[in-house]
C-alpha cells in the first residue's frame, strides 16, 4: 500500500524502514532511528505511513518527532488518518496521537491485570528460576537441585561463620564452582544459555549479595518485586513493602532461623579481616549501653596480643562529646562471659526444663511490655502532633490566600511543615508496624533450648555459635576506671529469649566478712591512688617515667618483633622491601597523525 502510494505521486526512490516486534511508545526503534539519521543527513523528501500510530504511540514525542521534520522540510503523509503536512497543519492531528497512545495504555492495563491476577493465585511470574531450584516437567513448579542447594546453604553458613560476600566469591572461585549462569545454562536455564564466558568459575561478590538477599530460597513465592511502565518498558524495583509473598510454596533451602540470622549479620558491622590476619568475631554484636553506639576492635600497642572494644562514638571529633568515655573492654572477657552464661543456662534447662521455659516467658513478657508501652507512648504523640501540622498547613493556606502571610514566609513555612510531615509518616508507619506484629508469643523458649540441644560444649565460642545464639551485647563503663581490679557491667541478649540470666550468675548476698573485704580493698586502692596525685604533683611520678621509659619502650619493641616475625611466617605481613623488584611496564605512545 505504501510503495503504491509513493508511486503515485511522484516518489519513485524510496526505502523502507521497519521495526517489527517492537512497541510504538518506544523511540529507540532501530528502523527509527535509522531513519531519523537519513533525516539529519538531509536526504529525507517525504515520510509516509500508513497511519500515525506507525511513528510512535506518545502524543508528546511524536510532536516533538513532527516539528523536527518541519524545520528539516520533510513531508509527513499518514495515509489512514488523511495527514499532509503539506496541505496545512490538521487540527486533529494531536487528538489522533492521543487516542494511539490512550490505545497503548490500555493494553498495556489489560496485560497488567491478567499478570496480578496470575501473582496473586501465587504462581511464579517469572519465566526464571533462582539459581538452587529447577522447573519441574511441565514448568509450573520449582523443585530443589541439589548440587545448586548445597553451594546456597554453603554461602548461608560461611556468613554464619563470618566471611564476607567478597570473601565466600574467593573461596568458591577457588574451589571451581562453577557460577550460577553456567551452571544454570548447563540445564537450560537463565540468560547466558548461548553466551560465551571467559572463566565459568569466577564468582562475583554481587552474585553472593543476591543469593543472601532472596527469600525464595525459604520456600516463598515472591511476586510484584519490579513494576513497568508502559512508555519505556523497563523493569524498576519497587519497595519491599509492596512485595507480595505467599508462604510454602515449594521447598525451602533454607531455615528462617538461618535466614534471619544472615539479615541481621548483614545489617550489622562488616567484619573486615585486622591486621593479624583474623575476623573479629563480636564486631557487630557488641554496643555501648549509654550511648547505643557500635564498638569496634582495636589492639593495644604494648607488644602484646589483645583485643579490645572500645565505643566508636568516644572517639568522634571533639572526642567525648558523643561518648563520654570508652567503655574499654577486653574481648577474651566478654567470649568467656557468653560462653559461662551459655554453659551455665544449658545445664539449668537440662536439670528443670519447666522451671526454665517459666522464668523466660516471664522475662519475656516484662521485657516486651516495657518495650511496647513506650512505642505506643511515642505513636500517640506522633499522630497527635501529625494532626497538629495538618491544621497549621490549612491555617497558613488560609492566611495566605487573605493577604495576611506574605508569600515567601508561606513558602518558608510550607517546607518547613512538609518536611516534618514527612519525617512523622515515616515514623508512624514504623511504630504502627511494630505495635501491629507484637505478639507475646515471638520470641520463643522451645526454639531457643532446640539451639541450646545442638551443642554439647560451649568452651569454645565460635562465630556461628555467637551469631546463632547473641543478638546483642551491651558493655557499661568500668565502675573504677585505672583499676586493674574492678566490676563492668555486660548485658547480654539472646536470640529467642532476650535477656535472660540464670540462676548461677543471678545476684547473691555477701556475708559481712566478704563485704568487709571488699571495703578494705576499694580503701587500698584510694589510699593508692591519692599517692599516684601526690607523686605527679611533687614531679616524682615523671622522675619515675623517664628513668624506666627507655627499658619499657625496649621491652614493648621486642614484643613487636616477636609478633612481626610471627605474622610474617604465616605469610600474613611482608615488608615492601622484601617483595620482589619488578620494573614498571612502559606503555606504548601512541602517535596522531598531523591534520
Amino acid at each position: 500500500m505504501l510503495e503504491d502510494f509513493a508511486r503515485r505521486n511522484g516518489y519513485l526512490r524510496f526505502k523502507h524502514f521497519t521495526d517489527d516486534g517492537v512497541s510504538g511508545t518506544r523511540f529507540d526503534r532501530p528502523g527509527f532511528m535509522a531513519m531519523m539519521e537519513e533525516v539529519e543527513d538531509g536526504g529525507v523528501e517525504a515520510i509516509i505511513v500508513k497511519d500515525m500510530s506507525r511513528l510512535g504511540r506518545d502524543y508528546l514525542k511524536v510532536g516533538q518527532v513532527m516539528e523536527i521534520l518541519r524545520q528539516r522540510g520533510v513531508r509527513l503523509i499518514a495515509i489512514n488518518d488523511n495527514v499532509d503536512t503539506d496541505k496545512g497543519d490538521n487540527d486533529m492531528t494531536p487528538f489522533l496521537n492521543i487516542m494511539y497512545e490512550f490505545y497503548a495504555r490500555d493494553t498495556s492495563r489489560k496485560i497488567k491485570s491478567v499478570f496480578k491476577a496470575k501473582g496473586m493465585s501465587g504462581k511464579h511470574l517469572t519465566g526464571f528460576v533462582p539459581y538452587g531450584y529447577l522447573w519441574d516437567e511441565k514448568r509450573e513448579n520449582w523443585i530443589v537441585d541439589g548440587e545448586a542447594a548445597d553451594v546456597v546453604r554453603r554461602i548461608y553458613a560461611m556468613t554464619l561463620e563470618g566471611y564476607g560476600p567478597f570473601q565466600i566469591a574467593s573461596r568458591l572461585t577457588a574451589d571451581k564452582i562453577e557460577m550460577p549462569a553456567v551452571h544454570m545454562a548447563r540445564h537450560g536455564e537463565g540468560l547466558h544459555k548461548t553466551r560465551d564466558i571467559k572463566d565459568p568459575c569466577q564468582w562475583s561478590t554481587s552474585t553472593v549479595v543476591n543469593i543472601l538477599k532472596r527469600r525464595e530460597y525459604l520456600g516463598h513465592t515472591v511476586n510484584f518485586k519490579t513494576r513497568k511502565h508502559f512508555k519505556d518498558k523497563k523493569s524498576h524495583y519497587v519497595d519491599e513493602s509492596e512485595w507480595t509473598i505467599f508462604e510454602n510454596t515449594h521447598e525451602a533451602i533454607i531455615d528462617q532461623e538461618t535466614f534471619d540470622s544472615v539479615q541481621r549479620i548483614r545489617g550489622n558491622a562488616k567484619r573486615y579481616a585486622d591486621g593479624f590476619g583474623e575476623a573479629a568475631p563480636l564486631t557487630g554484636l557488641i554496643y555501648c549501653a549509654d550511648c547505643g553506639g557500635k564498638m569496634y576492635v582495636h589492639r593495644t600497642y604494648n607488644g602484646k596480643r589483645t583485643p579490645q572494644y572500645t565505643c566508636s562514638q568516644y572517639s568522634k571529633v571533639p572526642v567525648g562529646t558523643r561518648c563520654p568515655t570508652q567503655h574499654r573492654i577486653a574481648e577474651k572477657i566478654v567470649l568467656s562471659l557468653v560462653s559461662d552464661m551459655l554453659q551455665a543456662i544449658s545445664d539449668y534447662a537440662k536439670s528443670d526444663r519447666a522451671a526454665f521455659i517459666r522464668e523466660v516467658q516471664e522475662a519475656q513478657a516484662s521485657q516486651q511490655d516495657s518495650d511496647i508501652r513506650k512505642k505506643r507512648r511515642r505513636l500517640a504523640a506522633a499522630q497527635k502532633r501529625a494532626g497538629e501540622l495538618e491544621r497549621l498547613v490549612c491555617k497558613i493556606y488560609e492566611d495566605n490566600a487573605l493577604g495576611r502571610l506574605p508569600d515567601a514566609r508561606y513558602a518558608a513555612l510550607d517546607a518547613q511543615y512538609a518536611k516534618e510531615q514527612e519525617e512523622l509518616a515515616i515514623e508512624i508507619a514504623e511504630l504502627e508496624n511494630a505495635v501491629s506484629s507484637y505478639d507475646q508469643g515471638k520470641k520463643s523458649a522451645e526454639k531457643f533450648i532446640a539451639l541450646i540441644d545442638k551443642y554439647s560444649d560451649f568452651e569454645t565460642m565460635t562465630t556461628t555459635m555467637l551469631n546463632e545464639f547473641v543478638e546483642k551485647i551491651l558493655v557499661h563503663e568500668r565502675d573504677r576506671k585505672g583499676s586493674i581490679e574492678t566490676t563492668q557491667a555486660v548485658e547480654i541478649y539472646f536470640n529467642f529469649v532476650g535477656k535472660y540470666i540464670p540462676p548461677a550468675f543471678r545476684e547473691v548476698e555477701l556475708t559481712p566478712e566478704e563485704q568487709e573485704a571488699i571495703r578494705k580493698k576499694e580503701e587500698l586502692k584510694d589510699r593508692r591512688h591519692q599517692a599516684y596525685l601526690r607523686r605527679k604533683a611533687s614531679g616524682w611520678q615523671r622522675q619515675y617515667e623517664e628513668r624506666t621509659r627507655a627499658a619499657k619502650k625496649a621491652k614493648i619493641d621486642a614484643g613487636k618483633a616477636a609478633i612481626r616475625a610471627e605474622d610474617m611466617a604465616k605469610g600474613i605481613y611482608a615488608r615492601v622491601a622484601d617483595l620482589p623488584r619488578q620494573e614498571p611496564k612502559r606503555a606504548a605512545m601512541q602517535v596522531r597523525p598531523t591534520l
